[in-house]
């Protein structure tokens, strides 16, 4: 962390304590004055499903940005799958407003790329361009070439990012998680890893046509990562995410439980392994959450009834720093790269006085019912991990704090 935000995180800090005439909170200043504690900067998820509106029973714009603030995030981008989707700047005010009222950390919403996400017409791209981060129909893939093509050609002409979710709906045949080992072991239909690289493949052309920026959402396939490094390589404007699920499990990981479903699924242990190496050589750019929260009940009905998604912004860190640094794969420097400074650069979101203390020796298990977030469902409950965040500040104003 640069010297300047430590100054201010001391002084920030500082101030708070003498402020709080808590004994815990005046030992907790003191432990982080005495260097026991680690002041990192706040890190930033471009994929996260808030809800709202529309489905506040799952997730509110409140309860995921303190889920956020309280896994060390203090700027997030909010996913365009609502009701309405802000496919219009009216549509887009409703979500701008509850954001105003009730975010405690910094909201960057994605307007859609389509009306409603359906594919068949433009969204008003151009009204809502000051508003939005990028474009993206997330949770539906563009299906139509010529589609994706006026999309790109739109976007660039307003200076914004196209974020794709590449999927070819051709080629789902009733899939719902991913068609290998497990599946046929199991007697589950599957989805072909060719129904996300496909999509990729094809954008990647369209983007050397049209010169617009362009970033895939979670990628889960050695193929797409394959596409991806050769692509820049080539100088094509490209950037991906993956998700800690899709770094951490194979399909043979799976269990019977709809907190393992998501969308894309997990992978098999090549795909697996593929994506750390390029985490590793910077074909990946972020980590990013796919943050999607749903009910209790829309998540208890096995891997084949069950709805596609789920949580783990409160659980990013911890999973990251206890599997890839303190094993030694990756730097603190480099995950620090992939959980901030990459998605802001990308992204224009400045870090600001934004950062968060983190106590790194704290060992615990995953137990969904500490999570802040409505969603419970994570495929990572009881894993043992390191790292407990203490406090974090969004702006030089705490957001969080642990009691």
């Amino acid at each position: 962390m640069n010297k300047e935000l430590r100054t201010k995180a001391y002084e920030i800090i500082s101030a708070a304590g003498k402020a709080n005439a808590s004994a815990v909170f005046a030992d907790f200043v003191s432990s982080f004055l005495n260097g026991d504690f680690v002041c990192l900067p706040g890190f930033a998820d471009v994929h996260v499903h808030l809800r709202e509106p529309g489905f506040f029973y799952k997730e509110t714009i409140a309860s995921g940005t303190r889920a956020s603030a309280r896994g060390g995030f203090t700027d997030v981008c909010s996913m365009p799958n609502l009701n309405p989707v802000p496919d219009s700047y009216d549509n887009l005010k409703l979500q701008l407003d509850i954001i105003k009222k009730d975010a405690v950390i910094g909201v960057h919403p994605f307007g859609s790329i389509t009306k409603k996400e359906m594919g068949e017409e433009l969204s008003d791209m151009e009204d809502m361009a000051p508003f939005v981060a990028g474009f993206s129909d997330d949770g539906r893939g563009v299906q139509r070439e010529e589609m994706m093509i006026s999309a790109m050609e739109k976007a660039k002409s307003l200076n914004k990012i196209i974020v794709a979710h590449c999927e070819d709906n051709s080629l789902l045949n009733g899939g719902y998680i991913h068609d290998g080992e497990y599946a046929r072991k199991n007697n589950h239909k599957g989805i072909c890893s060719e129904s996300e690289w496909g999509p990729i493949k094809r954008d990647i052309e369209l983007v050397k046509k049209t010169g617009c920026s362009y970033h895939v959402c979670h990628i889960s396939t050695k193929e797409s990562v394959d596409l991806i490094r050769k692509a820049k390589k080539d100088g094509v404007d490209i950037t991906c995410e993956t998700g800690p699920h899709y770094l951490l499990l194979n399909d043979m990981n799976l269990k019977e439980e709809g907190r393992f479903k998501m969308n894309p699924p997990i992978r098999s242990e090549e795909d697996r392994l593929a994506l750390i190496e390029g985490i590793k050589d910077g074909t990946i750019d972020m980590i990013a959450t796919d943050h999607a929260p749903h009910s209790s009940e829309e998540k208890s009905k096995g891997l084949k009834e069950s709805l596609m998604g789920v949580v783990g912004i409160e659980t990013s860190f911890p999973l990251m720093y206890t599997n890839f640094v303190k094993t030694g794969i990756l730097s603190l420097e480099k995950l620090m790269n992939l959980m901030c400074f990459n998605a802001r650069k990308r992204f224009n979101i400045p870090l600001g006085e934004s950062f968060t203390i983190w106590d790194l020796n704290n060992k615990y298990k995953i137990n969904p019912k500490d999570f802040v977030s409505k969603g419970k469902s994570t495929p990572f409950e009881s894993f043992e991990v390191y790292g407990k965040c203490l406090l974090t500040v969004k702006d030089g104003k705490i957001v969080w704090i642990n009691n």
